[in-house]
């Protein structure tokens, strides 16, 4: 079991920015990390997650607009959010699932998987 705290969201103009923090209280690199969100009236969907071979995958949407990042010496994830549109306004959450076997396979973000208290994000059109 690990905790996680999100931090960063905010209200912003259409085209602009935030940076998303979340700190676990355990050593961030024995875990695949994640960011989801979950807009009102919709299903909660992924939007960047660690790979197996440790590379990060986005969902469409945010390609070329989001960087996830992590800091492993202060055991912090991150989330570059560049050009926002009123479209990305959500609770953002990050995640971490304990990366599982000797090569740190990353398995789904299941029952196994922790989860932050979210942190808002509106953006204004």
């Amino acid at each position: 079991l690990v905790q996680l705290v999100e931090s960063g969201g905010g209200t912003v103009q259409s085209g602009g920015s935030l940076r998303l923090s979340c700190v676990v209280s355990g050593y961030i690199d024995r875990y695949c990390m994640g960011w989801f969100r979950r807009a009102p009236g919709k299903e909660r969907e992924g939007v960047a997650q660690t790979e197996d071979d440790g590379s990060t995958t986005y969902v469409d949407i945010v390609k070329g607009r989001f960087t996830m990042s992590q800091d492993n010496a202060k055991n912090t994830l991150f989330l570059q959010m560049n050009n926002l549109t009123p479209e990305d306004t959500a609770t953002y959450y990050c995640a971490a699932v304990p990366k599982v076997g000797r090569y740190g396979v990353c398995p789904a973000f299941g029952a196994n998987a922790d989860w932050g208290q979210g942190t808002q994000v509106t953006v204004l059109s």
